[in-house]
Formats: C-alpha cells, sequence, structure tokens
C-alpha cells in the first residue's frame, strides 16, 4: 500500500498538531482508497488498483483535508470527500495516458501498455462510477459540485483535443484547458473540505479560486518536468514525443512566427519527428538553451502566487500559512 506524506514545504508548519492531523487523515484515506477500488470481477479487482498501487502526491485528498482544518475537521465524510477526488483523478489519469499514449506513469507501464486501450479506457470509467456511487452518499452539495466538475474535465479534454479555435491565443487556450483538466478537481478539493467540515460558507469561495490557480500552476511545473527531469517514471520529452502541445512549444511557436530563427530551428527538430531517441535529447536540449522551460516555470510562479493571493479573506493562522506553503510544495518539486 501507498504510504502517504504531506509535501516537505508543509513541514514548516509550526502547528505541529495541525499536521499530525492531517497526516492520520491520509492514512484512513488510503485505506478507503484501497477498499473503494475492490471488485468481485477478477479482471476490474487488477486494473482498477494498477495506478492506485504505484502511489502517487495524493494532493487533492491532502487539499481537501488541509482546507477542512477552517471547519470541524475530524468529521467523518471528509475521509470519503477526499476519496471522491483521488479516484476521480486517478480515472483521468487512465483515459488521459490513452490518448496522450504515454508509456510509463509513476515509474510503471501505463494501463493501455499492459491490457491495451479498451481496457484501460473501461477501467476509467469503473473508476468514475466508483467516485459517483460514494459521492451520492455524501448527498447534494457534494453530487452538484462532482457533475460540474466533471463536465469541465470532459470539456477541458474536449478543447485539448480540438485546440485553440480561429482567432483564439493558442497560450489563452492552453491556460483553460489547464483550468478545466487540473484547476477544476483542485478547486473541488478545496470545495469539498469547506463544505463538509461545516466551514463558514464565506471561505468557499477564496478556496475555490485557489484550487483553480494551484492546478494551472502544477500543470505548468509538469510542462517543465517532461523537458528537464527523469525523476517522475517519465522519459524527459514523453509529451514532447506525443506531439502535446505542452506551454514550452507553445512559447516556442509564438516566438518562431515571430521571425525569431533559434524557435524556427528547434521547431524543425520537433516537427521533423522524435521518435528516434537521439533527436528527442537533441530537442529535449535545444529547448531548454532557449529558455522556455524557464519562461514556463516564472508563468507557474505567478500563477502559484495568484492562488495565495486569493486567500486574503481567509484569517491569519496555521490553515492560511499552511495553504501558502501548499502552494509553493505544488511551484518547488522535481516529480
Amino acid at each position: 500500500m501507498n504510504k502517504p506524506s504531506l509535501p516537505r514545504q508543509l513541514r514548516k508548519v509550526v502547528d505541529r498538531d495541525l499536521l499530525r492531523n492531517i497526516q492520520e487523515q491520509l492514512v484512513l484515506v488510503e485505506d478507503a482508497l484501497v477498499k473503494s477500488v475492490e471488485h468481485t470481477d477478477p479482471v476490474a479487482n487488477v486494473t482498477s488498483r494498477h495506478l492506485l498501487s504505484a502511489g502517487g502526491k495524493r494532493l487533492r485528498p491532502v487539499l481537501v483535508l488541509l482546507a477542512a482544518q477552517l471547519g470541524d475537521a475530524k468529521r467523518e465524510e471528509l475521509i470519503r470527500a477526499a476519496v471522491v477526488v483521488e479516484l476521480t483523478h486517478l480515472a483521468t489519469l487512465y483515459h488521459d495516458d490513452v490518448m496522450d499514449r504515454a508509456p510509463m506513469r509513476r515509474g510503471v507501464q501505463t494501463a493501455h501498455e499492459v491490457w491495451g486501450n479498451n481496457v484501460a479506457i473501461l477501467t476509467g470509467d469503473l473508476l468514475f462510477a466508483r467516485a459517483s456511487q460514494i459521492v451520492a452518499r455524501l448527498g447534494g452539495k457534494a453530487l452538484t459540485l462532482q457533475a460540474d466538475t466533471f463536465e469541465r474535465l470532459c470539456l477541458g479534454q474536449l478543447h485539448e483535443t480540438l485546440g485553440p479555435t480561429e482567432g483564439q491565443r493558442a497560450v489563452d487556450h492552453y491556460i483553460q484547458v489547464l483550468a478545466d483538466k487540473t484547476g477544476s478537481l483542485l478547486a473541488a478539493s478545496a470545495e469539498l473540505g469547506i463544505v463538509y467540515s461545516d466551514a463558514p460558507d464565506e471561505y468557499r469561495e477564496p478556496l475555490r479560486n485557489y484550487g483553480e490557480k494551484i492546478g494551472v500552476a502544477f500543470q505548468l511545473i509538469d510542462d517543465v518536468i517532461d523537458i528537464t527531469s527523469n525523476e517522475s517514471g517519465k522519459t524527459p520529452g514523453t509529451d514532447l514525443r506525443a506531439g502535446v502541445a505542452t506551454m514550452p512549444v507553445l512559447l516556442l511557436r509564438e516566438q518562431a512566427a515571430l521571425g525569431d530563427q533559434a524557435a524556427i530551428d528547434i521547431l524543425a527538430i520537433i516537427d521533423g519527428g522524435l521518435e528516434d531517441d537521439a533527436q528527442l535529447a537533441k530537442a529535449v536540449a535545444a529547448i531548454t538553451d532557449y529558455g522556455v522551460t524557464e519562461q514556463t516555470y516564472q508563468i507557474a510562479k505567478t500563477w502559484a502566487a495568484d492562488a495565495v493571493a486569493a486567500l486574503a479573506p481567509l484569517p491569519a493562522g496555521s490553515v492560511k500559512e499552511a495553504l501558502r506553503l501548499f502552494a509553493e510544495a505544488v511551484v518547488d518539486r522535481e516529480q
């Protein structure tokens, strides 16, 4: 079983009781997650556990539990809410990996590499179904929030697939995709923490805004990691090779459209095909040297800073400080 731990930046929180409470609840969430993917069907029982068993940061459950510290953080419904957001996240990973043709996830082969596309897609559907079953037991507020979030997840994937509309800046389109695909679920995580801890309702909108901005920052950092790191179980340039239009590539294309020859030359390498490992390594090095990965990192920092600014209505204290450090953890990571 995965042994969840809090992001290292949160260890700076002075309130040790707060951290201990969240850590203890995370263990309960992990136990509940394992039980939630159990199936009597022998195939589904294996495929549903595949990514869960591979581990993960559990950032969405952490955010549920962290937001809940603004109310009654001991309520049992919070564990179920944390399970819902993580199951939903896992389901999207099964689907995303099929669409992106990703060979690895969390250091293991992706489900579609092991069992094929159809099984991977259906497993994702099963996880969505399990999340829906748990949501139904939580009640109306969770049902509405989950339904709205699921719609945004689907729209984000659709818009990513179709690309920007005529006249729309590709970078702006991409940010909206990130807000829908990643930000919406983190926003829902923060909201669920407020709703099911009975925290003051006026905290709900600031936490929703915070979560969405954190999601954009998180995915932008993933774009940087795709180019600069091999510590996440993915080959550097996996998204690049798959033709995924990440922020560094979009920034390159903007510069190329302005006539920048260096950007044009790098795009010629990318567009020439990256099946060969040597060509992929060449493209990764060129993108890094050009500076668009650093530019993407700075954009991510801005989104994280905006997320922290959204917390202004919250009272000062250890919870607000922990949320600030959570934003820092999203940006300052290597995998």
